[in-house]
């Protein structure tokens, strides 16, 4: 745990003495701020628009206009931020030849790679809790409920997670961070899509394929349900990332 911890403070410390922390963070919530204030605006005109003609009043629910599209345009910000993030991880070790002297060392292999995943979930839930300051602005003026609030975070964190594990992976396969990046960020597109393949196929592929993407889970946790499978199939698709990013620097050894 000791050694884990060390890395995780490396990787920090390297995270925030750049500039690429600061520039994804400010990229984060300027496009973010973007989407909720466009997204307000337009569930304050539907309600107006329903105060005056007494149609579908008890049917207004902050929740459903305001934050469900809000946390589904959050999505795609972050399959951009996220493997930008994770770009320079391990690609970064790779191109100053440092690579080699760090999987050589004291320390483990496990705690190395679980250490550069932990600083960047760090780095990702801070600027994560950034974006509260919107809810707390919706909470002053207005009564929104909590519960499904905090359920569509729980279910970006998970989310965010994934991501951050796929990335990692992606940044152990090459020394360019850029290829690093694309190969992440086509990771995680074909993942997200593949239930709009699985809609015109057959029932069997069909639920197959809407159980693999990332879509279908994280939709059931922005609508307020938390799901064990859901839950599970996060947790599955981190440790299938961290397994795979090991199991690079496993065959390497091998060959």
């Amino acid at each position: 745990m000791k050694n884990i911890w060390t890395i995780t403070k490396k990787e920090l410390k390297s995270f925030l003495y750049s500039p690429i922390a600061y520039i994804l963070t400010s990229f984060f919530l300027l496009v973010s701020g973007f989407f909720f204030y466009n997204i307000l605006a337009w569930a304050n005109d539907q309600t107006m628009r329903m105060m005056q003609s007494g149609y579908g009043m008890n049917r207004i629910n902050i929740n459903q206009m305001l934050f469900e599209p809000f946390f589904n345009n959050m999505t795609i910000i972050l399959m951009f931020l996220l493997p930008m993030l994770t770009m320079r991880l391990f690609a970064d070790e790779k191109k100053m030849r440092t690579e080699e002297l760090l999987l050589t060392s004291p320390l483990r292999l496990s705690a190395i790679i679980i250490g550069k995943y932990l600083a960047a979930l760090i780095i990702y839930t801070i600027i994560l809790l950034l974006t509260a300051t919107y809810a707390i602005f919706v909470f002053i003026y207005g009564n929104p409920e909590l519960a499904p609030l905090l359920t569509a975070y729980l279910g970006l964190f998970l989310l965010g997670a994934v991501f951050i594990a796929i990335g990692l992976f992606a940044s152990a396969l090459t020394e360019n961070q850029v290829i690093a990046a694309v190969i992440s960020f086509s990771s995680i597109l074909l993942i997200w899509v593949i239930s709009w393949v699985g809609e015109s196929g057959p029932g069997a592929w069909r639920g197959i394929l809407t159980y693999l993407s990332f879509f279908s889970h994280f939709k059931n946790m922005v609508s307020g349900v938390i799901d064990t499978q859901d839950i599970v199939y996060y947790l599955t698709f981190i440790f299938l990332g961290l397994y795979l990013t090991r199991s690079v620097f496993e065959f390497r050894k091998w060959r």
